[in-house]
């Protein structure tokens, strides 16, 4: 029998692998954009496109794992990102391209539901909390991504990209999580707090946009506005990055001393004054410095969202001494496999809105989220919660 270490492993591979991907793809925009002369509205189009069809892979997500499990979901998803990436490197004609762009953002959002699934049910095994460790190897993967796109920034599309795209197919052979499926099918689907969760959801909306016009147009801003060269272009994600990747790792300790109400509070408010000092920038040290501070200073929204979240999940069937750890954990994964579906309504808003209203200038493109984040102020205390015992799932401290 596959050890728990090895799933979790097999698990973090997945995240690793989704976060390098997808970072390698977002660093090369602006090459992208040269070789087919795209404009931002273009760009724009095509970002919609993309997480249109993610939306459209969670929801097929949850239905494969409902007849399946969600490691036959999360293999699918590898493998239609993998060959999406494939088939974009090396595309001959704008058709296949759009083709290939396609294909990709539906394995992203197989990939990000059922990689959420697979960690969920993981950490019910564990009976503590290990989300976190999962969102750090997706951090972890972007750093290597941005690395490798600055290490090779002026090598072929194809030579650059294309081989990347394998790693897709081994994640998907590693010993994922299987039989995961029957708790989330057997859960009634009624009596589930939806609203609280709705408020919740609202919350990690304004991440992913924030986080989706970082990693998405961060590139193109540092070579429009301050004419970077294609080596410099990916130094506006490496940092934004690398300081998610560390306030993530240190989240628990300061979410235990302040509280999680607390922390988000404070993450929106510094995140608004980094992307102040995008917008502001006189220099591309000064951007990438902004860069930098929205990072650090959203990077816990998105762990702390889906831990309240599925707290709250099992906080519903605790309503009543009939309610058992197998429904409490079934209401969770059910609550999970929904709230996914916020994600892509914040990168909606962050790669697309942010290039429309910058179709002129970028900098007023980051004007739309750094005024929007503010609303995490409001919405900072549905994550207080009630008090509950520390050694209860989930009950965390922080989630990629």
């Amino acid at each position: 029998m596959t050890s728990l270490r090895a799933h979790r492993l097999a698990i973090a591979a997945s995240f690793f692998v989704q976060g390098l991907l997808f970072i390698s793809l977002t660093t090369r925009l602006p090459r992208f954009q040269q070789r087919w002369s795209l404009g931002e509205l273009a760009i724009s189009g095509l970002l919609l496109m993309v997480v249109l069809l993610a939306g459209v892979g969670s929801v097929l997500a949850e239905a494969v794992s409902g007849r399946r499990d969600s490691a036959t979901a999360l293999r699918f998803g590898l493998v239609l990102v993998a060959v999406g990436m494939a088939v974009l490197a090396v595309a001959p004609a704008m058709v296949v391209f759009v083709g290939g762009l396609a294909v990709y953002g539906v394995g992203l959002g197989i990939v990000d539901a059922a990689g959420n699934m697979q960690a969920v049910a993981l950490e019910h095994r564990y009976e503590r909390p290990i989300l976190p460790s999962f969102y750090g190897a997706w951090t972890a993967g972007g750093v290597l991504g941005t690395f490798v796109a600055i290490a090779i920034a002026y090598l072929d599309l194809r030579i650059g990209l294309a081989p990347l795209a394998v790693l897709g197919i081994v994640a998907a052979l590693a010993p994922l999580l299987t039989g995961t499926h029957d708790l989330v099918a057997s859960t009634p689907k009624a009596a589930l707090p939806w609203r609280r969760i709705s408020l919740l959801g609202l919350a990690i909306v304004l991440f992913y946009m924030v986080d989706t016009a970082a990693t998405t147009w961060g590139p193109i801003f540092l070579r429009d506005t301050f004419a970077a060269s294609d080596r410099l272009v990916p130094v506006a994600t490496l940092p934004y990055l690398v300081a998610a990747l560390v306030a993530r790792f240190a989240g628990d300790t300061v979410v235990a001393r302040f509280g999680p109400a607390a922390v988000v509070c404070a993450g929106g408010v510094v995140a608004a004054l980094g992307l102040l000092v995008i917008v502001t920038a006189p220099s591309l040290v000064v951007a990438v410095v902004g860069f930098t501070v929205v990072g650090a200073a959203a990077a816990v929204i998105a762990p702390l969202s889906f831990s309240a979240a599925a707290a709250i999940g099992r906080e519903g069937a605790d309503g009543g001494s009939a309610a058992d750890d197998a429904a409490r954990r079934a209401r969770s994964d059910q609550v999970i496999a929904r709230f996914n579906q916020f994600n892509y309504v914040g990168a909606l808003l962050g790669a697309v809105l942010t290039g429309v209203v910058g179709a002129g200038t970028l900098r007023i493109g980051f004007a739309v989220p750094m005024v929007l984040i503010l609303a995490i102020i409001p919405l900072a205390r549905q994550f207080a919660g009630p008090s509950r015992p520390r050694s209860r799932i989930g009950v965390r401290t922080r989630h990629r």
